[in-house]
């Protein structure tokens, strides 16, 4: 897998915290597994920390990537690879 470059892997999850604002359902789901509020959303909408969150919340359900993918016309595989490029977001290795 490779990861997106940074900058176009930050765009990637702004776009898909505004699609999870868009979602009446989902977006108390990840407010309340981030504790987040809707003002940290705002003030943190540029952080690389904060969208990295964004894209762990996304990449918990297939359905939700599938979604997310569908309504950016993004390949299935585009939220893992924009997560590897942010903080954290490096391939475990077990060995």
């Amino acid at each position: 897998m490779t990861p997106l470059a940074r900058d176009s892997a930050e765009l990637l999850a702004i776009e898909a915290l505004s699609w999870l604002v868009g979602d009446e359902e989902l977006l108390p789901v990840f407010l309340g597994s981030t504790g987040a509020g809707a003002g940290d959303m705002r003030a943190r909408a540029k952080d690389p920390e904060f969208l990295a969150s964004v894209l762990d919340f996304l990449l918990m359900d297939d359905a939700w990537v599938q979604r997310f993918c569908d309504s950016a016309d993004y390949g299935y595989d585009f939220p893992v690879r924009a997560r590897a490029a942010l903080p954290g977001g490096a391939e475990v290795n077990w060995t």
